[in-house]
């Protein structure tokens, strides 16, 4: 009987051993993680660790001061949990530890109030803590989408006033047990930009409301003449000239043609200067242009490629680039095309629809002659101008 008691007893400590063990194996992943907050200038998520000239793809621009979850380090970046089944990647130096957060059982979302102001609708959700986000534009219907990760309903109103002019549906769905989606439908097919932010524990996401008058004497227009000081950028086929010199050339003679439109114009260098990206960003982010037009010249390995090109890095923001490329090629440019989803650090923010506008190549002698040519300067920049015009009538028809 002993015996028998004392195989029974060992089988129950074996057993006890074995779960213990197997939770613990459970648990230790998720102990295994550093919590902190985003901050310094312009923090944000990336999809993986690929990388190019552009950096790598990012996944969206983030607020200072959202809580995070480390859960692994790869050199500059650490690998963030957004939510159970999402993760993202923080460059280091978006990161501050803190040891005092503590991960909630689930984070609940609140009441919304959504209403226009001074050019801008806005939409406020009520949060219990600065949770991750990210956004997504659609088209056909003209749509923002947020997605808020970590979050849990329990939202019952949304409080939506008539002085909204942008904003003309918004709902929500939760999508995962932890994923909270925000729709927004706007009144036009154009996306004007929008930014998020925290205001305090409320989310807040701002539109832009389209212009009353689709005029460009009523539009404010920023330009960015690409490189500048120590960034000099590409140089010329036979020439031993700079393409930091001449973008902003081209920046000067666009600038004389939209001021001749009675235009709003913002230049963000009219010098050789040196200007980092950030620097641009929250210069541009200060400035709230309604339209930003980036200038550059490209350059291949082979001096057979040649032409000219438009950028953008949201599907939103396109109609813009392809209006501006068709009067480019009334110049008799060969075309390299419209590209989409490009990692440029000025195509990033979502607050404006942006251009960029690779007038020709450098390294090309056909397209550097032209490029030279004090003339084709102010071609190119009088076919801008009538792009951003064929734009705006676009939205008039």
């Amino acid at each position: 009987m002993f015996l028998w008691y004392l195989a029974v007893m060992i089988r129950l400590l074996c057993l006890t051993s074995i779960i213990y063990t197997l939770q613990s194996c459970a648990q230790s992943p998720n102990d295994n993680f550093l919590m902190g907050r985003t901050t310094d200038t312009l923090p944000h998520l990336e999809y993986g660790l690929g990388d190019d000239r552009l950096g790598g793809a990012k996944m969206t621009f983030l607020d200072t001061l959202v809580m995070m979850k480390v859960v692994d380090s790869i050199q500059n970046d650490y690998k963030v949990q957004l939510s159970k089944n999402h993760f993202g990647w923080l460059p280091k130096r978006n990161f501050k530890a803190d040891s005092s957060l503590r991960i909630q059982p689930y984070y609940l979302t609140g009441s919304w109030k959504v209403y226009g102001e001074d050019n801008y609708d806005y939409i406020k959700i009520s949060l219990d803590e600065q949770l991750p986000y990210r956004s997504i534009q659609q088209i056909n219907p003209s749509r923002i989408i947020v997605d808020i990760f970590g979050a849990t309903s329990n939202t019952n109103w949304i409080t939506q006033l008539s002085t909204t002019k942008e904003i003309k549906n918004t709902w929500y769905e939760q999508i995962e047990d932890d994923v909270f989606r925000v729709y927004i439908e706007l009144n036009h097919g154009q996306h004007w930009g929008y930014s998020i932010y925290y205001e305090e524990k409320k989310l807040v996401i701002r539109v832009k409301q389209q212009p009353p008058v689709l005029e460009l004497e009523k539009i404010k227009v920023a330009i960015d003449a690409g490189h500048g000081g120590d960034n000099k950028g590409t140089g010329g086929a036979t020439c031993r000239c700079l393409e930091k010199t001449h973008t902003l050339l081209f920046a000067k003679e666009l600038e004389k043609a939209l001021l001749e439109e009675k235009a709003t114009v913002f230049m963000t260098r009219e010098k050789d200067t040196a200007l980092s990206m950030p620097e641009r960003v929250l210069m541009l982010r200060e400035q709230q242009p309604d339209i930003l037009i980036s200038l550059h010249l490209n350059s291949a390995d082979y001096d057979t490629v040649k032409g000219t090109s438009t950028y953008y890095r949201y599907i939103g923001f396109r109609p813009l680039t392809q209006f501006i490329l068709k009067r480019m090629l009334e110049l008799g440019l060969a075309e390299y095309g419209n590209v989409g989803n490009f990692n440029f650090g000025l195509s990033g923010p979502t607050d404006y629809p942006n251009c960029l506008v690779e007038v020709a190549f450098m390294s090309n002698k056909e397209d550097e002659k032209r490029i030279l040519d004090p003339g084709f300067q102010k071609q190119v920049a009088a076919k801008i101008v009538s792009g951003i015009k064929d734009w705006l009538k676009s939205m008039r028809q």
